[in-house]
């Protein structure tokens, strides 16, 4: 697949935003693909948010695509989920899927790159990328290993962990495909604003 652009919003309802509002607005500023991450939501929460956030997004002509949650993918009629390591395997999920969803998987290694496209994954997640961000990460990979990520397989990279809007042209520039920014974007004052910034942003 091709990523319809360079910043993979995430919709996370850290900070305290509600769900669909914060899509609707970074769909507003400008976001063509944004994953929908409800860790802590209870299954009909969960399915609920998907459901509105895939209707605006086929208006709008974006990508949906759900964390972890296969069936709510299914359900919602999103474009697809995104898998860790610890979810379900690459291969069940294609078989439940069908060949036509999107299916992004979760990496911190060159072997699990290459064996998520040898597996079919549509894109793979790599990460973290810098220290800090939501999970307060002590130690990031950093560019030197997104480089061999980038070396190693042929699929889009969705760079994640840590990255600002300071830090996304040099991500970029280092083989990402797009960026995944979460706390920059929720906690600025202007979410839409700094999609908007984010996405005049160009690689180094």
């Amino acid at each position: 697949m091709r990523l319809p652009s360079h910043f993979y919003a995430i919709v996370d309802p850290a900070g305290g935003h509600e769900p669909v509002s914060l899509a609707h607005t970074m769909l507003d500023a400008g976001a063509r693909i944004m994953q929908l991450r409800l860790k802590d939501a209870p299954g009909r929460d969960f399915l609920a948010a998907a459901r509105a956030i895939a209707e605006m997004c086929r208006i709008r002509g974006a990508i949906l695509i759900v964390n972890d949650r296969v069936d709510i993918a299914i359900l919602a009629n999103a474009h697809g989920v995104h898998l860790g390591q610890q979810d379900l395997p690459l291969e069940a999920a294609r078989r439940i899927t069908g060949p036509n969803q999107i299916i992004g998987i979760s990496t911190h290694t060159v072997e699990q790159a290459r064996a998520a496209e040898k597996g079919g994954a549509d894109y793979i997640g790599f990460g973290p990328m810098y220290s800090g961000g939501l999970k307060n990460i002590a130690a990031g990979m950093g560019l030197d290993n997104l480089r061999a990520i980038r070396a190693a397989v042929k699929i889009p990279i969705v760079a994640i962990g840590g990255i600002t809007e300071a830090r996304v042209a040099e991500t970029l520039a280092a083989g990402a495909d797009a960026v995944a920014i979460i706390t920059d974007v929720v906690n600025a004052p202007d979410i839409g604003a700094k999609v908007r910034s984010i996405l005049a942003l160009k690689r180094d």
